[in-house]
């Protein structure tokens, strides 16, 4: 089952990228591009429900329904 995560993404002074979420507490990725920081926060997110969800707490996160809008990133 797949779900809704809203991310912040800011870009650091030194660089690098920060995402974070108030979807779920504790998600905190960095990396080099806006791809990997995404690909990291996945990660980090999927882990964090998994130990949530063997904890028994129950998440307010929205099913991803058969449509939805998704903000593509395209770098020119």
């Amino acid at each position: 089952m797949e779900k809704f995560v809203n991310l912040h993404i800011e870009k650091l002074p030194e660089g690098f990228y920060l995402a974070t979420s108030d979807s779920i507490q504790g998600l905190v990725a960095q990396g080099r591009t806006i791809a990997e920081t995404i690909e990291i926060a996945r990660d980090v997110a999927k882990k964090l429900l998994e130990a949530q969800e063997e904890e028994g707490i129950k998440n307010d996160l929205a099913n991803i329904s058969d449509q939805f809008d998704y903000p593509l990133v395209v770098g020119i």
